[in-house]
C-alpha cells in the first residue's frame, strides 16, 4: 500500500516537473514573514489576472513587493513556454503555490531606561510563487 501510495507520488512529482510553469523567488525581504503570509493567502488558487487585481487593491505593505513577484514567474512562464514550444495559453495562468518561509532574522539592539538595552528582531522573508496553466474542461474529461 505505502509502496503504490510512494509511486503515485513520484508520477505526479514527474508531471509537475514537466508541466508548463513559471516560477519566482524573492529572497532576503525585509518584512516579517506572517505580515506576507496575510496576503499570499488572498491570491492562492486565484487566476493571474485576478490576483493581480486584489495585490493593487490590497493595502498591505507585503502587496509591492508580490506584485512585482506575480510579474516575474508570468514572464518566466511565457519564456519558458517559448523556449520548450509547449503551447501553453498564458491567459489560462493561476496561481499554483505560494509560501513564505523566514530568512535570517537581523538583531538590533534598543536603548531603554537606567542604561538598559532590549533586543529588537527585524524578521526577514523568502518568497516562493508559481504559476500553472489551468487545464480546460476537455483536457480534463
Amino acid at each position: 500500500m505505502q509502496k503504490e501510495k510512494r509511486e503515485a507520488l513520484e508520477a505526479r512529482k514527474a508531471a509537475e516537473k514537466n508541466a508548463p510553469e513559471g516560477r519566482a523567488y524573492l529572497k532576503y525581504v525585509r518584512i516579517s514573514p506572517r505580515k506576507v503570509k496575510i496576503v499570499l493567502d488572498l491570491i492562492r488558487g486565484k487566476d493571474t489576472d485576478q490576483a493581480m487585481a486584489i495585490l493593487k487593491n490590497t493595502r498591505r505593505a507585503a502587496s509591492e513587493y508580490l506584485i512585482k513577484l506575480l510579474n516575474s514567474a508570468v514572464a518566466n512562464a511565457e519564456h519558458k513556454n517559448a523556449e520548450k514550444g509547449l503551447g501553453m495559453d498564458t491567459a489560462s495562468l493561476y496561481v499554483a503555490e505560494c509560501f513564505v518561509c523566514p530568512g535570517p532574522t537581523l538583531k538590533r539592539m534598543q536603548p531603554r531606561a537606567q542604561g538598559r538595552a532590549f533586543g529588537i528582531l527585524k524578521r526577514t522573508s523568502h518568497v516562493t510563487l508559481v504559476v500553472r496553466e489551468r487545464k480546460s474542461e476537455k483536457e480534463v474529461g
